[in-house]
């Protein structure tokens, strides 16, 4: 948010914050969150950069499209185990696991 815009929210009464502080995160908390976040938009990247769907991707880590979908959404019922074995699965080295964790 721009500058301009921050101080005329905050004239008109509004409190301008992040959303960690919005959800009364913990700095722990909000790194879990924008590393799950991180892995979830580099698994959509990934395959879609290798022209797969979510079905395609689904096949080969033997689970659902479903389940990728939730993936993709960083549900918080996936665990980052699963993301960690698709981005693999994918053909990702882990130093492009680590780039992708290191861009965010």
């Amino acid at each position: 948010m721009n500058s301009a815009k921050k101080k005329r929210l905050e004239a008109n009464g509004w409190k301008v914050g992040s959303t960690a502080e919005f959800l009364n995160l913990s700095p722990e908390e909000a790194a879990y969150i924008e590393l799950k976040l991180a892995l979830s938009k580099g698994l959509q990247d990934l395959h879609k950069s290798k022209r797969l769907t979510q079905v395609d991707l689904a096949k080969r880590i033997k689970s659902s499209q479903s389940r990728v979908a939730k993936m993709e959404a960083a549900d918080t019922s996936v665990t980052m185990d699963l993301m960690f074995r698709s981005l693999f699965a994918l053909g990702a080295s882990r130093r492009k696991v680590v780039g992708i964790l290191a861009d965010k």
